[in-house]
């Protein structure tokens, strides 16, 4: 814990609050949390994350979410693909293989290759 930012700190405090109150069926208010924070020692969490959480996760629904699918919540994401169906998948990953190939084929080893004339007879440029 002690390579985690204040606000990294903040952010995991507040979020266990909310699981707290989302395991024991109690209302996830902004005032819950932060009863909960304080009766665990955690006094000095910035006293705009409760609110902010709680806006979005007062709904057990949203925390119910959450929980099934972590990774919903963050980044920006990239465009939208072509929505090709199952053989779509397929495609990308023969793809991938192909481009890999060719990354393996550029990176072989030069060895001089006949650099300075040394293995064609020693000509000039």
């Amino acid at each position: 814990m002690d390579s985690l930012s204040k606000e990294q700190k903040d952010e995991y405090a507040t979020s266990f609050a909310i699981l707290a109150l989302y395991d024991g069926s109690a209302e996830i208010t902004s005032e819950q949390i932060t009863a909960l924070l304080e009766a665990t020692g955690n006094k000095e969490v910035e006293p705009f994350y409760p609110i902010i959480f709680a806006n979005y996760l007062s709904d057990p629904e949203n925390v119910a979410k959450l929980i099934a699918c972590p990774a919903g919540g963050g980044g920006g994401g990239g465009g939208g693909g072509d929505g090709g169906g199952a053989d779509a998948g397929a495609d990308a990953g023969a793809a991938a293989a192909k481009v890999e190939e060719k990354v393996e084929e550029e990176e072989a080893p030069a060895g001089g290759g006949g650099l300075f004339g040394a293995e064609e007879g020693g000509g000039d440029y």
